[in-house]
């Protein structure tokens, strides 16, 4: 680990200019790339105190071993050659993007004398007119199969349109007229071109430019008595509608713009785009983001423009990444620098471009539509990334490694609390085995005695074990009768390690708890959530895991799913308790008909949801009852919902339960 101290360039010696500056490690390779209004602002910081600085910028300066900078004129050619720059060394440090699929794109292979349209997938090359992504490859043959009829352009391979060319006979396509057969000369290749740009045209979002073109040449032959050529141009026009019709409208005024969102944790982010022309979605792309620096949602839609829009090829207009720069960018926020991102956008694209929040109407309810397709397409990243069995391993090798413990930690438990304001308190218990969780061994506990976090934190755990505890002497008494004869023990067995969401208060309190029931071979660890640090008892320091270590990942996954099942259970108590205290009201409702309509409907929503007759099904309850009951239960409940303790993040798939001690 080196000292930043050492390779520190000498006060004065950093210009104040815009430029961009390269970290590099002993080896020479460029491990970070970045840009700055003043370089000597910007540099300067990194040198400040280390302990001050962000664990994962503190990592990259202990890693470095040289600093060295480059003076631009502008921000502009700042942007520019920190793009190329990254492109160039790929640095470990920097924001990476990945596909969090391969999507299909229609492609145009405008660098061939005969364009082609075919199904691409894989990297963007140049010279390739890209339409899409596409959710699948028959969306994009069906399109093809339809707008090939008025654009009757190649789409068969090198290999076929050589072999036509030779024998002098087209293909079925060209026959049938969705082929203009250029390869044996029934069109030149400037005439071919033609077509195709036409195409283009098309899928760019000049639909009415062509539409129009094509009413009138209708009209002309129906003038000219050419019916034949009207009714084919007739049949044209309603196939480019029924393409259009496909494309859903979602801006009226004909925007063309790119509406980005992001769905993000502490390691990693999702980013959805929907690419709209003439104000219909043309497609959508998603990646995922490794996020290997402490970035926000400005410093993600910095790096989005820098590398999904940088690098246009200027007679294409098309960037490396396949997107064109559309007339308008839609983000969630803006990056620090917005104008002079603007401007770069604006200079790629030849025309003003603007780049701004959607604050309200169709925009805004489109930009809430892209926010619900990144967040599911970062749950639907995250449990694939928990079923690697890889991933779990290496997670399960790190946290024996981190935490010393004797055996790597194949059954782990996690303990959460919650509660309003100490009243209604209830605690969950989380299983997770060889990284993956086990829901028939999930548990729910209500406190009774622990008014405060680690009070019932204590509770909790203690209750936990001398369950345990008595399940083992039972076990040894009854010599495996209760096996035998098919009941199950709650807790057949302890974890290897025990995990409470919590700082160092909390840990000390499960260690007490365990110390005092003799427990003494299973290990208790916290993860606190402001800093996601790792607290073990008697420990004054915090073990501090690399944000992207697949051990930290694990017990953020444990941690979140501990915390959404106690606040699931922690709401349905408080609609319950609001349901007996409602059904107390009620005037010749006793104890009996109140158990069984909780029994019946086992929530206040569901009861207010019910009919007369829904209730009167119940056993004892009349219709008189049943409509005093819906009576006491209809009105609205208060509009200020008491939040429990702690956020509602984490996973939210559902679960099957045990019984509750």
């Amino acid at each position: 680990m080196a000292d930043p101290s050492t390779y520190r360039p000498a006060v004065g010696s950093i210009p104040e200019s815009p430029g961009v500056y390269k970290f590099r490690d002993p080896s020479g390779r460029v491990i970070y790339v970045g840009k700055a209004k003043s370089l000597r602002q910007r540099l300067n910081s990194y040198f400040a105190d280390i302990a001050g600085l962000h664990p994962r910028t503190r990592q990259m300066v202990t890693t470095a071993a040289s600093v060295e900078w480059t003076v631009v004129g502008t921000e502009v050619e700042a942007l520019q050659l920190e793009y190329n720059w990254i492109k160039e060394f790929d640095p470990r440090f920097n924001v990476r993007y990945r596909d969090d699929k391969s999507y299909p794109s229609l492609a145009v292979t405008l660098n061939e004398e005969y364009p082609r349209l075919q199904v691409m997938r894989g990297p963007k090359r140049k010279g390739v007119r890209y339409f899409g992504p596409y959710a699948h490859a028959w969306a994009i043959r069906e399109t093809l199969d339809t707008l090939t009829r008025v654009f009757p352009a190649r789409t068969c391979s090198n290999g076929v349109f050589k072999r036509h060319g030779q024998i002098g006979r087209p293909c079925l396509l060209g026959y049938i007229g969705k082929c203009s057969a250029p390869c044996v000369g029934k069109v030149t290749a400037e005439e071919h071109r033609a077509v195709v740009d036409d195409f283009c045209d098309f899928m760019g979002g000049r639909t009415e430019q062509i539409t129009r073109r094509l009413e009138k040449q209708m009209a002309q032959a129906a003038e000219d008595m050419e019916y034949e050529r009207a009714a084919r141009l007739r049949d044209d026009l309603g196939a480019l509608r029924r393409a259009l019709e496909k494309q859903a409208v979602v801006l009226g005024d004909g925007t063309d713009a790119d509406v980005v969102a992001f769905a993000q944790d502490e390691l990693e982010a999702a980013v959805q785009v929907f690419h709209v022309r003439g104000g219909r979605v043309r497609g959508q792309r998603g990646w995922i983001l490794d996020k290997v620096e402490d970035v926000g949602t400005g410093e993600l839609v910095e790096q989005f423009l820098l590398q999904v829009y940088g690098g246009v090829d200027e007679q294409t207009g098309v960037g490396e990444a396949g997107e064109a720069v559309p007339r308008e960018v839609l983000v969630p926020e803006l990056p620090a620098e917005a104008d002079v991102y603007a401007e770069l956008l604006s200079e790629l694209r030849g025309s003003r471009v603007s780049l701004r929040v959607p604050q309200r109407g169709d925009k805004r309810a489109l930009m809430e539509t892209v926010e619900r397709n990144a967040k599911e397409a970062f749950a639907r990243h995250r449990v694939k990334r928990a079923g690697d069995l890889t991933a779990r391993s290496l997670a399960l090798s790190e946290l024996q490694e981190a935490l010393d413990l004797p055996d790597a930690p194949l059954r782990i438990e996690c303990m959460d609390v919650s509660h309003v304001q100490g009243t209604n308190v209830v605690a969950s218990m989380v299983v997770f085995e060889d990284g993956l969780a086990k829901k028939s061994d999930y548990r729910r506990f209500q406190v009774a005695q622990g008014t405060d976090d680690t009070a019932a934190m204590a509770e909790v755990v203690r209750r936990r074990f001398a369950r345990h505890l008595k399940d083992e002497e039972d076990r040894r008494d009854e010599q495996g009768v209760a096996a035998e004869e098919g009941r199950a023990r709650r807790f057949a067995y302890p974890p290897n390690l025990l995990v409470v969401d919590g700082g160092q208060p909390q840990v000390a309190a499960a260690a007490r708890s365990m110390s005092e029931l003799g427990i003494t071979d299973v290990a208790v660890c916290g993860l606190a959530k402001r800093m996601e640090e790792v607290w073990l008892p008697d420990d004054p320091d915090p073990v501090i895991l690399p944000r992207t270590s697949e051990a930290l990942y694990l017990l953020q996954r444990v941690r979140d799913e501990a915390h959404r099942f106690a606040i699931t259970y922690h709401r349905q108590k408080r609609s319950a308790g609001m349901l007996v205290s409602l059904l107390d009201d009620v005037p010749g409702l006793g104890d009996t008909r109140r158990k069984a309509l909780m029994k019946e409907f086992g929530s206040l929503k569901r009861l207010r949801a019910a009919s007369v007759e829904d209730l009167t099904r119940v056993p004892g309850i009349g219709r008189r009852t049943a409509e005093a009951v819906l009576s006491a239960v209809g009105e609205e409940p208060p509009a200020a919902d008491p939040t429990p303790t702690g956020d509602d993040g984490g996973s939210t798939v559902p679960q099957t339960t045990g019984a509750a001690p």
